[in-house]
C-alpha cells in the first residue's frame, strides 16, 4: 500500500504591528502564525520594548491563527524579561486556541503576577521587613 506524503503547509506569515500611542504601556499586534519559523521577529520587538521599561506592555492576539511551542515560549519570555523590568505583560483579545493552550500549561498563572522590582512601591500582604 503507497501513502501518499501530504505537503506541509507553509506557515502564514507573522505580522507584527506596534501602537505607541501610549509609550508607558505599548501594545504589539500580532497575527498570523507564531511559530518556530517566524517567531525570532517577535522576541526581538518584546525585547526592545522592555528594554525602555514601559509600565506594562501589551500583546495583542485577535488575528492569531496558530501558535506553536516556540510561539509559547515567547510568550514566557516577555513575561520572564517583564519581571525583570518591572513590566507588566498583558495580553489581549486571546482566542479560545490560546487561552486553552495558556490554561494547560499554567502560563495564565504566570502572567497574572505582578511585576516583581518593586518600582509601583506595592508589597504583597506576605512581605515582612527585617531590621
Amino acid at each position: 500500500m503507497v501513502v501518499p506524503q501530504r505537503r506541509k503547509p507553509e506557515a502564514t506569515p507573522l505580522s507584527i504591528s506596534v501602537d505607541r500611542s501610549d509609550p508607558s504601556v505599548p501594545v504589539v499586534r500580532v497575527g498570523g502564525d507564531l511559530a518556530y519559523a517566524t517567531a525570532g521577529p517577535l522576541r526581538a520587538e518584546v525585547d526592545r520594548l522592555l528594554a525602555e521599561r514601559p509600565h506594562a506592555l501589551v500583546l495583542d492576539f485577535g488575528d492569531l491563527i496558530f501558535l506553536d511551542s516556540t510561539g509559547l515560549s515567547v510568550i514566557v519570555h516577555a513575561w520572564r524579561e517583564g519581571q525583570r523590568a518591572g513590566t507588566a505583560i498583558e495580553l489581549r483579545a486571546v482566542p479560545r486556541f490560546l487561552e486553552t493552550i495558556l490554561d494547560m500549561t499554567g502560563v495564565t498563572g504566570l502572567l497574572e503576577r505582578p511585576p516583581v522590582d518593586g518600582r509601583s512601591g506595592q508589597q504583597t500582604s506576605d512581605s515582612t521587613a527585617s531590621a
